[in-house]
């Protein structure tokens, strides 16, 4: 019986770390709320604290969860294109600048939904945004053999600003042609593969 208390306890939690983890991205570190996010895994508030010491530890835990999400969703269009044989590096630059990546704000890469507030934070939640930009950095590294740590900072830069600028720019022509430019700067000057650039 307490394997299966246990259990639900588990399955309870992570239902809580998945909606924060949505929520961080939509809303931003300010805009998660306890309640908000007990109500959204369908629970009442009273059952946080079951869970989580402070609203900080759920952050920290969402802020991880939402990195490791994008980032399995980025390797999975990373494969599918890599199947078709285009390199390492496109296949990252075109997954993460895609109309799709663009469109997934609550689902997509928080670093991008969180970058400028990701300074303003304190304690384990700056420490767990400060790695999941590493974790970016490392990513383009992981496509890139031997780029440099500051190349790899300079394209990550380049794809997180991108992303930002055109969901700024709203959903339009506009948006997807500041994606297209700046999938084509980067392949053309750092995939010695590249052809038939877009």
């Amino acid at each position: 019986m307490a394997r299966i208390a246990n259990t639900r306890k588990e399955e309870t939690h992570e239902r809580i770390v998945q909606a924060a983890a949505r929520a961080i991205r939509r809303h931003g570190y300010g805009g998660v709320g306890v309640a908000e996010v007990m109500k959204e895994a369908g629970l009442t508030h009273g059952g946080f604290y079951a869970h989580f010491k402070s609203r900080e530890d759920l952050l920290v835990e969402a802020l991880a969860r939402a990195g490791r999400d994008s980032g399995a969703a980025i390797a999975r269009a990373t494969q599918a294109r890599r199947a078709r044989g285009v390199s390492a590096f496109r296949a990252f630059i075109d997954s993460y600048l895609s109309e799709a990546h663009l469109g997934s704000m609550d689902a997509g890469c928080p670093v991008a939904a969180l970058g400028s507030d990701m300074a303003r934070q304190s304690g384990g939640v700056r420490e767990e945004s400060a790695h999941r930009v590493e974790r970016l950095i490392a990513g383009v590294r992981d496509t890139l053999p031997g780029a440099t740590r500051a190349t790899a900072t300079i394209i990550a830069g380049t794809l997180v600003g991108s992303l930002q600028l055109a969901r700024a720019l709203g959903d339009n022509a506009e948006d997807r042609s500041v994606l297209a430019a700046a999938r084509k700067a980067l392949i053309e000057q750092h995939d010695s593969a590249a052809v038939d650039i877009r």
